[in-house]
C-alpha cells in the first residue's frame, strides 16, 4: 500500500495500470475468387488486342503514299519499297523498307517509312540534290554536295556545272588522286554564292590549287585551291557589285582580290 505523502500527509491514490495498445486491424488479402476473375480478365484483353493486331481483317496495310520526290516518280519508290501490302500493319519492318529504298535507289538520300494509322505506310522522301556534273560517254554522272556519284543521266539538270578535271600533267594528281580532288571540286561547288552558282556552266580543276569557273555569260572566276571558301564567296560577291562589268575575277587570295577585263 502506498503511505501518506510526504508533503500533505495524505495517502496518495495508486495509478491504474497503462492500457495495452489496441492492434490495429490487418488488411484483408483478396480472395481467390477475385484474383483469378482478374486474370481471366487480363488473359481476356491482352488476347484480344493481339488478334486485333495480327489476326483480324483491320489495323493492316491497304495503302501506301509517297512524298518528297522530283526526279523520281511515286511509282518507282512503291516498286523499289515492297510494302506487303494486306499484312498487318505491327508487323510490317519499316527498317528493312528504308534500307531496300536506299539499296535500290541511290537518288535517294534519306527516306522515313512511318506506320500511318489504321491502314496505310507513308513514305517521306529526301532525294540527293547534284552540284557538280562528270561527263562520261555522252552521259553525266551526278555528283552532290557529300562527293556521292549517284546517278547516270543522258540530259545534264539545268543550273549544274560540268567539271573538267585536267590535272594530267599536274603534280598534284599523283599526290592527292581524281578522288581527292573530286572532293575539292565539291566543296568550291558548296562555297560558291547562290547568285553565281546557278550561272557556272564549267568548273575546271587543273591541281589542287588551281580551280576555276566559267560562266555563262563568258565571264571566268580564278578560285584557287577549295581552302577559305567562304570569304572567296564573300569577296566574290563585293566584287561583282564593284565592278560589274569586269571579264575576270581573281579570289585565290581573298585578302587581295582582282579583277580584269571589261
Amino acid at each position: 500500500m502506498a503511505g501518506p505523502s510526504a508533503v500533505t500527509g495524505e495517502r496518495q491514490r495508486p495509478k491504474a495500470p497503462a492500457r495495452p495498445p489496441r492492434p490495429s486491424p490487418g488488411r484483408r488479402l483478396p480472395s481467390p475468387r477475385l484474383l483469378l476473375a482478374v486474370a481471366v480478365l487480363v488473359t481476356v484483353l491482352g488476347g484480344g488486342v493481339i488478334w486485333l493486331l495480327y489476326g483480324s481483317e483491320w489495323l493492316r496495310v491497304e495503302r501506301v503514299t509517297t512524298s518528297g520526290t522530283q526526279v523520281l516518280t511515286p511509282d518507282q519508290v512503291l516498286d523499289a519499297a515492297s510494302v506487303p501490302v494486306g499484312a498487318p500493319l505491327i508487323s510490317v519492318d519499316t527498317e528493312a523498307i528504308e534500307d531496300r529504298l536506299r539499296r535500290q535507289l541511290p537518288r535517294i538520300d534519306s527516306v522515313d517509312a512511318v506506320r500511318s494509322w489504321p491502314h496505310g505506310i507513308a513514305l517521306k522522301v529526301t532525294e540527293r540534290k547534284p552540284v557538280l556534273l562528270l561527263e562520261k560517254d555522252g552521259k553525266f554522272v551526278e555528283v552532290d554536295a557529300e562527293g556521292v556519284r549517284f546517278a547516270t543521266v543522258t540530259s545534264a539538270p539545268k543550273n549544274v556545272p560540268k567539271l573538267q578535271l585536267t590535272a594530267d600533267r599536274s603534280p598534284s594528281l599523283h599526290r592527292f588522286g581524281i578522288d581527292r580532288l573530286l572532293v575539292e571540286a565539291v566543296e568550291v561547288a558548296r562555297d560558291i554564292p547562290p547568285a553565281v552558282a546557278s550561272r557556272t556552266r564549267t568548273m575546271e580543276v587543273r591541281s589542287y590549287d588551281s580551280i576555276s569557273l566559267e560562266l555563262s555569260d563568258g565571264r571566268t572566276v580564278d578560285w584557287g585551291s577549295s581552302e577559305k571558301g567562304e570569304s572567296k564567296a564573300a569577296a566574290l560577291t563585293a566584287l561583282m557589285k564593284a565592278a560589274p562589268d569586269a571579264g575576270h575575277f581573281d579570289v585565290s587570295a581573298p585578302t587581295s582580290p582582282a579583277v580584269s577585263g571589261s
